[in-house]
């Protein structure tokens, strides 16, 4: 049995995303692939969302009804217009700050309200990476959320994939659900042609 903690960004996941991988076979001994990319080789936000039709918060884009992001309360856009990159809260304006974060319990949650880095892996997508405030999911340099297409393609997800049918309704919740759920293509496929490569070795 082959198990092990990888870093998505060495096997070209373009997210700061950590899986356990476990492998076990009866034909013997298996274990994962060898890291695909090096540190200069890591695929960015930029590199996969940076072509995406710009939106505003709220809005869907005509040409792919998945490329839709989450309404912002007039606080939440006061707040993400004065984000940085990389930042957090504790940057803003005292006035703008959550009452939560102002207790102690609550001083260390820096990881949300924040904004997503282009030249960076992005933070794990979870079930709610379409919401602002659930983490690090704010657009780079746009007011909103990344959309359910960007999250989808940080997931390595092929841009032409429906998830949901042509005639049936979109719910936002319901498709982020599932993208944040899912094992990242990218991993998948690593996954895939580890076994290959198994099975071919215990067949020669």
């Amino acid at each position: 049995m082959f198990s092990k903690v990888i870093y998505g960004p060495d096997y070209g996941l373009p997210q700061e995303r950590e899986r356990l991988i476990l492998l076990a076979s009866r034909l013997g001994e298996i274990e994962i692939i060898s890291k695909t990319h090096s540190l200069s080789e890591y695929k960015t936000v930029r590199d996969v969302i940076e072509q995406m039709p710009c939106l505003g918060a709220g809005e869907i884009c005509e040409n792919d009804r998945l490329h839709i992001c989450s309404r912002l309360s007039e606080k939440n856009l006061e707040r993400i217009r004065v984000s940085k990159p990389g930042g957090t809260w504790h940057e803003w304006p005292s006035q703008l700050r959550a009452a939560c974060h102002s207790k102690d319990s609550g001083k260390g949650y820096v990881g949300v309200y924040g904004r997503m880095e282009w030249d960076r892996p992005s933070p794990t997508i979870t079930t709610q990476f379409f919401g602002y405030g659930n983490g690090r999911f704010g657009h780079p340099t746009q007011d909103r959320a990344i959309s359910l297409r960007e999250g989808a393609l940080l997931q390595t997800f092929p841009q032409a994939y429906k998830f949901v049918h042509p005639d049936d309704p979109l719910h936002i919740k319901s498709v982020g659900r599932h993208i944040g759920n899912a094992v990242p293509v990218a991993l998948g496929q690593v996954i895939a042609k580890s076994i290959s490569i198994h099975l071919d070795g215990a067949n020669n």
